[in-house]
């Protein structure tokens, strides 16, 4: 399969995949009487409050405003349960619409079976990802600046591309855990007529919520079907601090014949209901005797 065939091929299972809907499984679904749901319904409203009760067709939903609102399945987008940790002093807190990400690095939340995203990082640096089931998802994107290069350079497809598929699994509420592999091909370093893959197979683990977490992990880098003997880490953290914005912090620690390189970041994400815009500095000893706070790093997600 040539490459213009695997990226329409990934681009195709991601817009079937997000497609999917689970109408045919949440009427059987177990629900708790002392617990918040969040639905969200095909004409873009959405309700939050308690579980009342549900059968077949319909499934009734107690707010603070009405007392019993009944709400036909067939008209559920969404639902899901709303942990305790977004409502603040009785305000409810939307989900965090970007939870499997820090800037570059994975957390071991993953999407569920059917959502997915659109993310720019820098203007030309363009990927989707999609829930597959709720612990497997896929993506995959391309680099703008050496699409348009190649096509000018060429007149061929040939620019660098990336598939990040993840898998994770719920520990427990407070811990997650998975691994994933990220996957780069770009122009040959080694042959004018080849292309090199490259990437990074990884393991991480989640502590924590949505809102407020800390992820370790740690992997092997290859290229060429060659794995490196040094190993690479990362660690990373978000904190909520208020219903539109969160504190992100990504580190990553390489291991170099037995020295350490490191380069951190850290910066804010902004958010609503179905985007986010992170806003931060990329960094470590060399970049800041140049640039004190670092280099510049701008992305924006949205959700769908």
């Amino acid at each position: 399969m040539n490459r213009s065939k695997l990226l329409s091929f990934l681009i195709s299972l991601m817009i079937v995949s997000s497609a999917m809907g689970q109408k045919s499984t949440i009427a059987q679904a177990p629900y708790d009487t002392a617990k918040v749901y969040r639905v969200e319904l095909t004409e873009g409203i959405e309700m939050v409050g308690h579980y009342v009760s549900h059968d077949s067709a319909t499934f009734v939903l107690r707010t603070k405003q009405i007392s019993r609102v009944e709400i036909p399945f067939k008209g559920i987008l969404v639902l899901e349960e709303v942990p305790s940790s977004n409502f603040r002093n009785g305000v409810y807190w939307f989900r965090n619409p970007h939870a499997t990400r820090y800037f570059f690095a994975p957390s071991a939340f993953n999407l569920k079976k059917g959502e997915g995203y659109y993310q720019n990082s820098y203007l030309f640096l363009n990927s989707f990802n999609v829930g597959l089931t709720d612990n497997i998802s896929i993506g995959g994107g391309i680099e703008m600046l050496s699409f348009f290069g190649s096509l000018a350079s060429d007149g061929e497809f040939g620019p660098i591309f990336f598939i990040t598929p993840k898998l994770s699994f719920k520990a427990t509420d407070r811990f997650r855990y998975g691994l994933g592999i990220y996957y780069i091909n770009i122009p040959s370093l080694f042959s004018e007529n080849e292309r090199t893959g490259a990437g990074i197979t990884y393991a991480m683990g989640t502590f924590g919520d949505e809102n407020k977490n800390l992820t370790i992990g740690g992997g092997l880098a290859f290229a060429r079907q060659e794995f490196s003997k040094d190993p690479i880490f990362t660690v990373c953290g978000l904190s909520r601090i208020s219903k539109r914005t969160a504190l992100v912090s990504e580190n990553w620690l390489l291991l170099n014949n037995n020295n350490v390189e490191a380069v951190y970041s850290y910066g804010l994400r902004f958010f609503g209901e179905k985007m986010a815009v992170d806003l931060g500095f990329i960094n470590n000893p060399d970049i800041a005797r140049a640039l004190l706070v670092g280099i510049p790093y701008v992305d924006f997600t949205v959700k769908f």
